[in-house]
């Protein structure tokens, strides 16, 4: 996919993209991190190359302020981050098969996204937030926006911004609703910092063709072990989605 690397979001921020050549040229998988990550956590490299192995060409990106994506951390919140991933979209050339693949705070940006741009044609959350203003009380609470950090990181400063976009958001279980697209939802069973009844409750809400994967004992970032099950679900569901 030539050019990525010249992908800049409305506000003329450069974000930084890794591609993953695949034997089906008429797709392209789309992989979104959460919050505090970019596109090489290891979840999303592992995703990518497990997918590219089975033919599925993917695009990991991070989104501005994160990892070597220009832009400010302060000013990641997911209307921000709607905004890169439509951007990118937008690069895509009409006839290409789009998946997107968020995990965490990005598989919100993917809900969300998702119902504003009919260009994504199938959906997959891993360990998705729903509620992010319950999100927000409950990892953030005790820190003051503009002077602390999140879980203590100190290149990780808790916005305003950030806040207060997660809590006007509130959930995207309405948005859920109204989601089109195929939609796979993978989540861990012992994930403390996104419970898994973010997406059992997603999953409820979604009139779409829907199908939801709970991994026994995984967590958050699901883990090796995790990885070749996420890849098959994957692999499979998209051979249904987009052939």
């Amino acid at each position: 996919m030539p050019g990525t690397s010249k992908i800049r979001n409305t506000q003329g921020e450069r974000l930084d993209v890794a591609f993953h050549g695949g034997t089906k040229p008429g797709a392209l998988v789309v992989l979104g991190h959460g919050v505090t990550g970019n596109k090489d956590r290891p979840l999303l490299v592992a995703l990518a190359e497990g997918l590219a192995a089975k033919g599925w060409p993917c695009l990991r990106i991070s989104f501005s302020g994160n990892g070597d994506s220009e832009g400010e951390f302060e000013e990641s919140t997911i209307s921000k981050e709607i905004e890169d991933l439509s951007a990118v979209l937008a690069t895509v050339p009409q006839e290409k098969r789009i998946a997107y693949i968020g995990h965490s705070m990005g598989a919100a940006v993917g809900v969300l996204t998702s119902v504003r741009r009919m260009d994504i044609q199938a959906l997959v959350s891993l360990a998705g937030m729903t509620y992010t203003a319950e999100f927000v009380r409950r990892e953030f609470g005790d820190v003051q926006p503009g002077n602390g950090l999140m879980w203590d990181d100190e290149h990780c400063p808790l916005s305003e911004a950030y806040v207060e976009d997660l809590k006007s958001i509130g959930d995207t279980l309405e948005t859920a609703s109204l989601v089109n697209q195929p939609w796979l939802l993978i989540h861990g069973s012992a994930d403390d910092v996104v419970p898994l009844k973010d997406s059992l409750e997603a999953f409820e809400a979604a009139t779409c063709s829907k199908e939801l994967l709970e991994i026994p004992g995984a967590g958050h970032v699901f883990g090796e072990e995790s990885y070749p099950i996420i890849v098959e679900a994957v692999d499979a569901f998209l051979n249904k989605c987009l052939g």
